[in-house]
């Protein structure tokens, strides 16, 4: 990343997740060259939980100085939001998107430089709006008919007490998020931490692969993976698709804070 910091056609980008209202971590010690954007602002649609139409996104990308043709390099605050932006803009169909391995921790573990000073404002270009790659999502209703099928492996990302049912929120902050506690019924137990070294970047990929397929997460299978709000799903999509070069993998970006409230539907615990 350090020799493309001039590079006009690659914007770096750090994602402020939650507990960062203040983008408190990019103000303390960022990557040199990059902006920080709040997550929902850039990533969620204004009013639904939906993400940006095609023409909004596309919007959004040019007043960002991002062009249909520019690399964009993610990494998170969380670790797990910079990868959620890298599916966000692959979903959204921009194909030229990147994740910073290991974010901030792997930087300055391996004694990279850590700015405090802001680029400048970037200048406004053109980007022409995309089609969604809607094979990448799937939907509650698609879930539901899967469930039970020889086929299917549901993957949970969550932390192990959500997946128990002892809580709705993750493993820091409030235990709020769902009506309901517990799991999509079938769904296996691999936490995304466990993707991660102590750097918070990938794990190498056979250890990846050994920790998959003794959930029953094979390339042939349909695979779909969720957590609460799909954050710490699309690291294990990243893995799984990136890593692994799996083909059938989709997120359930509704995960538990849909599943949890819905009427109806089936719950384990």
């Amino acid at each position: 990343m350090h020799a493309h910091r001039n590079d006009p056609k690659v914007k770096l980008v750090e994602i402020a997740g939650m507990g960062q209202d203040e983008m408190q971590a990019y103000g303390a010690g960022h990557v040199p060259g990059a902006v920080c954007w709040p997550w929902k602002e850039m990533l969620w649609d204004s009013h639904r939980r939906e993400f940006p139409a095609p023409e909004e996104f596309a919007r959004r990308c040019g007043a960002a100085g991002i062009a249909n043709d520019t690399t964009v390099v993610f990494y998170g605050e969380g670790v797990q939001f910079g990868v959620y932006a890298w599916w966000t803009f692959r979903y959204c169909g921009h194909r030229k998107v990147r994740v910073l391995d290991g974010a901030r921790y792997r930087w300055a573990a391996e004694g990279r430089p850590l700015v405090t000073d802001e680029p400048p404002p970037p200048a406004p270009v053109t980007y022409a709006p995309v089609k969604r790659v809607e094979k990448m999502r799937i939907r509650r209703e698609k879930v539901l008919a899967a469930l039970g099928s020889d086929g299917v492996t549901l993957l949970d990302a969550r932390s192990p007490e959500e997946y128990r049912g002892e809580r709705v929120g993750g493993p820091v902050g409030p235990d709020v998020g769902a009506l309901r506690y517990g799991r999509i019924p079938g769904a296996k137990h691999l936490y995304f931490e466990d993707l991660l070294d102590a750097n918070k970047a990938f794990k190498p990929a056979g250890e990846i692969e050994q920790l998959v397929t003794a959930r029953g997460a094979t390339p042939e299978r349909d695979i779909i993976t969720y957590c609460r709000m799909s954050h710490r799903a699309t690291v294990m999509y990243f893995a799984l698709t990136e890593l692994l070069g799996f083909k059938k993998v989709k997120i359930y970006d509704g995960s538990w804070t849909e599943w949890g409230n819905l009427v109806g539907v089936p719950v384990e615990r």
